[in-house]
C-alpha cells in the first residue's frame, strides 16, 4: 500500500513536469511567432467612403427626429442592399501615406504597400500618395522614387498630394507622378544637394604640396 501511494505521487510529479514543459515550450513557439509576425509587420487598408459616410450620417441623423431616422436607416438598409447585389466596375482609388525622413526610412513600407496594390490594381483604377517630406539622403530618396515608378511602369495613374512640404528628395518623389495636388501654403523645394567641403588649394601651394593620383 505504501508503495502504491509513494508510486501515485511520483507518477503526479512526473506529470505535473511533463504539462508544466508543454507550457513552456507552447509559449516559447508563440512568442517566436508573434516576433516573426511583427518583424514581417501587417498590411491595414480602410475604407475611406465608409468613413467618409459615416462622418456624414452621424451629422444627418442629429439634424432628424425619431421619425425621420427611422425612415432613414430603411432607405440605408435597401441601399446597402442593392450595392451588395451590384457589380462594381467604378474606379477605384488607393491612398497611399509617405512620411520621409532623412534617411527616407518609410520607404520599406512604401514598397511592401506598392507591390500589395499592384496586385490588385487594374488601369483604370488610380493610386494616390499623401506625401510629407522636406528631404534627406540622395540614395535613399531615389529609391523612394523608384518604388513610385513602378507604378507608373504598370500603367496605372499616380497622383501626388502635399498637404505640407515636399522638398529636395521629396519633391523629387513628386516629380514622378502625373499630377501633384499642393495645398496653397504647402512648400514645394526644388531638387538640390547641399555640402560643406574646406578648401586646402591655398594652403597645399603654400607648403609646395602637390597632389597626385596613381591608378593600377
Amino acid at each position: 500500500m505504501e508503495f502504491l501511494s509513494e508510486y501515485g505521487l511520483f507518477l503526479a510529479k512526473a506529470i505535473t513536469m511533463v504539462v508544466g514543459l508543454l507550457v513552456v515550450i507552447a509559449t516559447i513557439v508563440g512568442l517566436s511567432s508573434k516576433i516573426r509576425k511583427s518583424a514581417r509587420g501587417e498590411l491595414e487598408v480602410h475604407r475611406l467612403n465608409e468613413d467618409f459616410e459615416h462622418m456624414g450620417n452621424t451629422l444627418q441623423v442629429a439634424m432628424l427626429n425619431p421619425a425621420e431616422q427611422k425612415q432613414l436607416a430603411k432607405e440605408q438598409k435597401k441601399e446597402a442592399k442593392l450595392r451588395k447585389k451590384a457589380i462594381s466596375d467604378k474606379k477605384r482609388v488607393f491612398l497611399l501615406n509617405f512620411k520621409g525622413d532623412m534617411r527616407a526610412s518609410a520607404a520599406t513600407n512604401l514598397r511592401e504597400e506598392i507591390t500589395a496594390v499592384l496586385s490588385q490594381a487594374k488601369s483604370e483604377d488610380e493610386i494616390v500618395v499623401r506625401l510629407e517630406s522636406a528631404g534627406g539622403m540622395v540614395h535613399s530618396y531615389g529609391l523612394a522614387s523608384s518604388q513610385l515608378d513602378r507604378i507608373k511602369k504598370q500603367g496605372i495613374p499616380l497622383t501626388v498630394c502635399v498637404d505640407k512640404v515636399a522638398a529636395s528628395g521629396g519633391y523629387m518623389m513628386a516629380c514622378v507622378a502625373d499630377k501633384i495636388l499642393a495645398a496653397p501654403f504647402s512648400i514645394l523645394g526644388s531638387i538640390g544637394v547641399v555640402a560643406q567641403l574646406p578648401n586646402f588649394n591655398r594652403l597645399l601651394k603654400k607648403h609646395d604640396i602637390d597632389v597626385e593620383l596613381h591608378t593600377a
